[in-house]
């Protein structure tokens, strides 16, 4: 998991080829501006979903997981807490992976939590468990979607 500000992202490049398009277009972009929804960025290897919601408890956050994909999920208004723990502590499914909608549910709470502001970003690679959209407010946010490469694939 890396948790840190918009002005740092070109640190991250080097650890997938997308990631320099993704923070590309999310600078060169008013994403405040975007209605939610799904964009394709560079069809299944590349794309991104806007969404506006009210913040739930952290007793309703269920720990997920994905194998395919690497979440940038960049706060756009409000303050959001997500909840965190390597999927190496998550052993018990409260919901079999879904190969479709690349996601996994477990019945494991976290066992850290941040709290993102809006022009900060986390990622989340397979192997970190995340229970995001915990908020006493509203929040729009960005999911980036970034297909992990071949040499680094899990499970």
């Amino acid at each position: 998991m890396i948790l840190d500000s918009l002005k740092s992202a070109p640190i991250y490049f080097n650890l997938n080829s997308r990631f320099k398009e993704a923070f590309d277009f999310i600078e060169k972009n008013d994403l405040e501006g975007m209605e939610p929804g799904t964009y394709l960025l560079d069809g299944e290897n590349l794309y991104m979903t806007i969404a506006e919601f009210d913040g739930k408890q952290p007793e309703s956050a269920k720990l997920e997981a994905h194998r395919k994909y690497i979440d940038i999920q960049l706060v756009l208004q409000g303050q959001e807490t997500m909840g965190w723990s390597t999927i190496e502590n998550c052993k018990n499914e409260s919901d079999p992976y879904n190969s479709e909608k690349d996601i996994v549910f477990f019945t494991e709470k976290p066992t850290a939590y941040v709290s993102v502001h809006p022009k900060e970003f986390v990622v989340f690679f397979p192997e970190d468990g995340h229970a995001p959209g915990i908020s006493n407010n509203r929040i729009k946010k960005v999911v980036v979607k970034v297909l992990v490469e071949t040499s680094i694939r899990t499970k």
